[in-house]
């Protein structure tokens, strides 16, 4: 392809920085550039604790520990979203709940969480597609009267707000990955945000294969000792070196990926297509920019069509609830997920990176300007 769907970016001092990193002696975790991109992200995020991780697939199974999740729990959660969202709180035995998404900005419709909740009820898992934010103050609000830890899986909205406040900020806990489709990258990578204080120490055990390991090379304990149940989350401080040039360029990279972003949704406004929406108060980061087609075969047609003219562009989630393994381990909620089957069906992604050009953006809204017409 000509235009690739995505192309990672490359920051400024990210060569640089892998040579230290690798140079240094120290390629394990919690090393200095581990230490800067946990910085650098409550920077972002006001997140009170970040610990690095080797995903964000990661980062939500830690959720799913540190929830004390038992089988038989419910969790609710968006049926349009990563299988990994689900799969972090199956491997513990509870029971993914999937609820419907909002037609305008295929986010979890707050409108239908409540009535999902039941006494098995453990917490609510709510994606903010495309980083623009879920409707959190209702949300919230049903978390609250019901006792419920809310967990804010924030893969695509690093950098994003809601009423003037951090994505990442409102849950208990919140997830980040920088996968090389992400904003900022480091190839494989994840974090996790520990907004509940009681929740850091644990995390931290959990992060380090259940030890208390960090305690003990910050001078707090004279050994270490096998904690609690945990895991290898930690990343090599080679990954985080990358992560932390990616974040110190953050601003270039969203200056650019705005610039695509609004680029292309201005020029597709007289287009037959839905464009996205992005309600009052919530500021996005850019993360994809996607157009819904009137059916799914005209769907496939453009898809075609653009990849004749040289441009990738792709689908995305296909709906939890029916899948194979959404239906053995989980179950839908009061309604079902109309919504989340229609437009999984017609989404179409076009390529959206900080490395693509004025001249690829118009090639690409050329093609889908031309397709729409036809």
């Amino acid at each position: 392809m000509q235009i690739p769907f995505n192309r990672p970016f490359l920051a400024p001092r990210e060569l640089e920085y892998l040579v230290l990193a690798a140079s240094s002696g120290h390629t394990s975790g919690d090393g200095p550039f581990t230490r800067r991109a946990g910085e650098l992200l409550r920077d972002l995020t006001g997140a009170r604790s970040v610990l690095l991780t080797t995903s964000c697939t990661h980062a939500l199974e830690m959720t799913a520990l540190l929830l004390d999740l038992r089988p038989g729990d419910e969790v609710i959660m968006p049926s349009f979203t990563f299988v990994s969202t689900a799969n972090a709180y199956v491997l513990r035995g509870a029971v993914p709940v999937f609820v419907d998404c909002r037609p305008d900005t295929l986010n979890l419709d707050e409108q239908a969480v409540e009535a999902a909740v039941t006494p098995r009820t453990k917490a609510i898992v709510v994606v903010h597609y495309g980083g623009v934010a879920c409707e959190m103050e209702a949300i919230e609000k049903v978390a609250e009267r019901h006792g419920l830890a809310v967990v804010e899986d924030n893969a695509h909205g690093l950098g994003g707000a809601y009423r003037g406040r951090p994505l990442g900020s409102f849950g208990a806990l919140a997830t980040q990955s920088f996968h090389a489709t992400k904003n900022v990258s480091c190839g494989e990578g994840g974090a996790l945000l520990v907004n509940d204080e009681r929740l850091v120490e644990r995390a931290e055990i959990l992060r380090e294969k259940g030890t208390d390991r960090s305690r003990f090379f910050r001078g707090q304990v004279d050994r270490y000792r096998w904690m609690d149940v945990g895991s290898s989350y930690l990343p090599s401080d080679v990954l985080a070196a990358g992560l932390t040039a990616q974040l110190e360029a953050f601003d270039e990279v969203q200056r650019r990926r705005r610039a695509v972003w609004d680029a292309y949704h201005s020029a597709l406004a007289g287009a037959d297509l839905v464009r996205p929406t992005v309600p009052d108060g919530c500021d996005h980061p850019s993360h994809l920019y996607y157009v819904l087609a009137p059916d799914p075969a005209r769907r496939q047609e453009l898809i075609r069509h653009l990849a004749g003219r040289g441009v990738e562009a792709a689908f995305h989630y296909q709906p939890l609830h029916c899948a194979p393994a959404g239906e053995r381990y989980g179950r839908v909620g009061p309604g079902g997920c109309p919504v989340t089957a229609d437009v999984a069906d017609r989404l179409v992604r076009l390529p959206l990176h900080a490395a693509l050009t004025e001249a690829e953006v118009a090639q690409v809204v050329e093609g889908v300007v031309q397709w729409a017409a036809g």
